[in-house]
C-alpha cells in the first residue's frame, strides 16, 4: 500500500538501475524458493517436526540451514525496489529481526525433536547467509 501511495504522490523515486537490480534479485530469489520447495518435502508454515521426518542436508541445505528464509528475505527486500519505493524498503527491513527470532525458535524445536539435527548444525555452520550468519 505504501509503495502505491509513494508512486501516486511521487514522494520518492529510485534510479532505474536499482529497480532493475531489484527485478533480478526478486527473480533469483523466486527461483531459490522454488528449489527449496523441491528439496524439502517437510516444509510447513508452523514450526513442528513431522512423523518420520529426516534432516535435509543436501543441495541448498548443505550451504545454509534455512534457505527458505534466505529466499523470503531476498523476496521481501526486492519487492519495494521493484516497485520503486524507498519508504516501503525501509519498512520491509523490519522483516529481518522477525525472521531471526523465528529461526532461533525453530532451531530450538528442531534441536530437541528432530533426530540428527545436532550433527547437521555442526556440519552446516550458517543459518541464513553463507559466511555471515
Amino acid at each position: 500500500m505504501l509503495a502505491g501511495l509513494n508512486h501516486h504522490f511521487g514522494w520518492t523515486a529510485l534510479p532505474a538501475w536499482i529497480v532493475w537490480a531489484g527485478v533480478v534479485i526478486f527473480l533469483l530469489a523466486y527461483c531459490l524458493f522454488g528449489e527449496v520447495l523441491r528439496e524439502n518435502r517437510y516444509l510447513s508454515r508452523t514450526i513442528e517436526v513431522q512423523e518420520d521426518q529426516e534432516v535435509v542436508s543436501t543441495g541448498l541445505y548443505g550451504v545454509v540451514r534455512h534457505p527458505m528464509y534466505t529466499a523470503t528475505v531476498l523476496l521481501f527486500l526486492a519487492m519495494p525496489l521493484v516497485l520503486g519505493s524507498w519508504p516501503s524498503f525501509i519498512i520491509m527491513l523490519a522483516y529481518i529481526p522477525i525472521i531471526v527470532k523465528r529461526i532461533r525458535n525453530e532451531e530450538q524445536v528442531l534441536e530437541g525433536e528432530l533426530k540428527g539435527y545436532s550433527e547437521y548444525r555442526e556440519k552446516v555452520k550458517y543459518r541464513l547467509i553463507p559466511h555471515v550468519w
